[in-house]
């Protein structure tokens, strides 16, 4: 049987209200042995039985629901149903296109009820991130599912990547780990998103190769870059510049401060077609936008898409002065009547601190915003709303373009 958690009376209420975790500050009390990353179950402070979830006493996060039903039984056929959900969805909202479903995330952790867990698919190879210790002895079962699911629909995969060599393994008492689940294959993966070629890098890449999250995002881009001077910066593999040359550019310069970004970047444009139009350099962002605002360049259209600037709620207050000053240094080179691009994808920094933070940045400059739309991530990263508010450990990703508007 299996140990049963009770929690603190008064305490609970991200789990109660529809979220995926529960803290070490939340617990009142643990009856029954158990070993850090098995299955236990959650009552409420009144014996009100809450589900299950897998307990680790190395993080904060102590308990991960998998569950709210307890008489489930944790086994291969409930990861079958969980692998099976997962990809009937992604069908669905990602439509039948192959090329839709030739790039997508097929496993999102917590959002398809599967904590920790993150499964990308580059074409016929799949990309594993695990980074939790009680998903840990189930990834390759998972893996294993997904690929017969897979197979129903005619997709055979060649290979199976584990890249859970990002930090956050350490506050789990994990390992960093990354190498090949079974045979070793050939790890440069092309794909097609939005008309657009890559060369995925599954090995080296950013996170697990290459950021899907922004698929639509980059393909509303395309509606409003054709003809245009274009400005990509933090552009890493060159995304949404090759989505605008794309879309027919005049112009297209995007910026990362890593060369190896660069080099990928550019070798992409050239797979593309696109090198006489599109073009990477390697350049701190920061440094360089006041540069071209001293040398009197001005864009059609700016795109700012940086990493997080913060991992933590306590270093939210440093991050809002990076995103407004960011901001600035890029609303300065948009012409006016041009259009502005920008995002974040931290947890803590949410829709509204963003808004307020372009709205200060825009006053600052002395330039009006006209908003055209407000995205977030794509639909294969779904976002899960609790009662009262969306699941944070789904939602990240804030997207605004806007249009600086000449009053004159």
């Amino acid at each position: 049987m299996s140990a049963v958690v009770t929690l603190k009376k008064g305490e609970g209420r991200t789990i109660k209200a529809g979220g995926a975790w529960i803290f070490d500050n939340e617990i009142d009390t643990i009856v029954g042995t158990f070993e850090n990353g098995e299955v236990v179950l959650v009552h409420d402070f009144d014996g009100y039985p809450m589900g299950k979830g897998f307990i680790n006493q190395n993080s904060k996060i102590r308990i991960r629901m998998l569950t709210r039903h307890v008489e489930q039984e944790i086994n291969r056929e409930f990861f079958n149903m969980r692998v099976k959900n997962a990809w009937e969805y992604r069908k669905v909202v990602l439509g039948q296109n192959p090329e839709d479903l030739m790039a997508c995330r097929v496993i999102f952790g917590e959002a398809d009820f599967l904590p920790g867990l993150t499964i990308d698919k580059y074409a016929d190879v799949l990309v594993v991130e695990c980074l939790a210790l009680g998903m840990e002895p189930f990834k390759e079962l998972i893996v294993d599912l997904l690929k017969e699911e897979l197979a129903k629909d005619g997709i055979q995969i060649r290979g199976v990547y584990e890249r859970s060599d990002a930090n956050e393994r350490k506050k789990e008492g994990l390992p960093k780990k990354k190498g090949f689940i079974g045979a070793e294959f050939d790890t440069d993966v092309e794909i097609v998103e939005n008309g657009v070629h890559y060369l995925v890098d599954v090995v080296n890449g950013q996170k697990t190769g290459f950021f899907l999250d922004q698929k639509y995002n980059r393909l509303a881009m395309q509606r409003i870059c054709k003809g245009k001077k274009v400005l990509d910066c933090f552009t890493h593999m060159g995304t949404f510049a090759l989505n605008a040359g794309i879309a027919g550019a005049s112009d297209v310069t995007g910026l990362d401060i890593s060369e190896y970004a660069v080099e990928q970047a550019a070798e992409n444009a050239r797979r593309n077609g696109l090198e006489d139009t599109v073009h990477f350099r390697c350049a701190n962002v920061f440094d360089e936008l006041p540069k071209l605002a001293a040398e009197g360049e001005k864009f059609d259209v700016v795109i700012l898409d940086p990493p997080a600037f913060t991992k933590s709620r306590e270093a939210t207050k440093n991050a809002i002065k990076g995103y407004r000053e960011i901001n600035m240094k890029g609303l300065k080179l948009v012409k006016d009547g041009g259009y502005f691009a920008t995002c974040s994808c931290s947890h803590f920094m949410t829709q509204e601190l963003l808004a307020k933070t372009v709205k200060e940045a825009a006053k600052a400059t002395h330039k009006r915003l006209r908003q055209v739309e407000f995205r977030t991530q794509a639909p294969d990263h779904p976002i899960l709303w609790a009662n009262s508010t969306n699941v944070p450990e789904s939602y990240y990703l804030k997207f605004y373009i806007f249009q600086v508007v000449d009053e004159r």
